[in-house]
């Protein structure tokens, strides 16, 4: 019985449900999974909650992957790298920090869910913007409110020589 349960000792699937079984990895996204030895994850002393707690433990869980293990495609990799922004080492790692609560696992899981959530952002292909040309009356509406604030400023000037 041992041998079938996992790190997270949650039950594996035996051999006989080899069907129902799950695929090795973490998955990240929808059709997206990585190996979990892709995923790197250290803890480092922490500056967030704790008192004289975060002198002594270190909980601040800082997560690594490199870009190229995820399996992203061309256009989605690049939504990434915007996504991410600061967040990509020189080395081309994927560099995410969770601090928030005073427990290593709590920081873990939340680093990874941080992860899921960017790679699913990624993912998603954004949906074209389409031209439209404005209608009738939005052009009318736009011209006598122009023509509005014109007279209203015309108002404010005092009479000239002329007048």
């Amino acid at each position: 019985m041992a041998d079938l349960m996992s790190d997270d000792h949650e039950p594996k699937s035996s051999p006989e449900g080899a069907s129902s079984r799950q695929k090795p990895g973490t998955q990240l996204a929808p059709g997206v999974r990585v190996r979990d030895e892709d995923i790197r994850i250290s803890f480092v002393r922490s500056s967030g909650p704790g008192g004289q707690n975060v002198n002594k433990r270190a909980t601040k869980a800082q997560l690594r992957i490199a870009l190229s293990s995820i399996p992203l495609d061309e256009r989605a990799m690049d939504r990434l790298r915007r996504l991410a922004g600061n967040a990509i080492t020189n080395d081309d790692e994927l560099l995410i920090e969770a601090d928030e609560t005073r427990s290593q696992a709590r920081n873990k899981k939340a680093s990874i869910e941080r992860l899921r959530e960017l790679v699913a952002r990624a993912s998603v292909r954004p949906k074209p913007r389409r031209a439209t040309k404005p209608t009738r009356g939005s052009i009318r509406r736009r011209l006598e409110e122009k023509s509005q604030n014109a007279e209203k400023k015309r108002r404010r000037k005092p009479p000239g020589p002329n007048e």
